[in-house]
């Protein structure tokens, strides 16, 4: 079963795609030579999203996020380094001068929350 969970092209990133798109926001996807390879680059902007799925990114305090109950010390090694990872590659990417944002998948799906989120980032950042 968790072979068919997918990296890239996922429900929640779609939607976030979406929205850039029919709001004439222009990016690239999936950048291999930054750091963490964000889902979304805004280059304009110096802007990337990087949209996390609540189980594998431990979204804090979300109903998704829960640990298998299985082989359980395997889950908490895992979590613990996807979010360790996340943590450093956010950092590198903001040294290197980018403002990062994390969309988690449980807030894609709010489409009036999409919005108020890109027009006071993007409206700040070009006005």
């Amino acid at each position: 079963m968790m072979s068919r969970i997918r990296v890239a092209n996922t429900a929640p990133e779609l939607r976030i795609r979406r929205w850039l798109h029919a709001h004439g926001y222009r990016f690239r996807l999936h950048r291999r030579d930054l750091p963490g390879t964000p889902d979304i680059v805004l280059p304009r902007h110096r802007l990337v999203v990087f949209v996390h799925g609540c189980f594998w990114h431990r979204h804090p305090g979300c109903k998704r996020a829960t640990t298998p109950v299985t082989r359980r010390e395997f889950w908490t090694a895992k979590f613990a380094r996807n979010q360790a990872r996340d943590r450093e590659a956010q950092q590198r990417l903001e040294c290197s001068g980018w403002a990062t944002l994390t969309i988690w998948e449980c807030e894609t799906k709010d489409a009036e929350a999409i919005e108020r989120l890109f027009r006071t980032l993007l409206t700040r950042d070009s006005g």
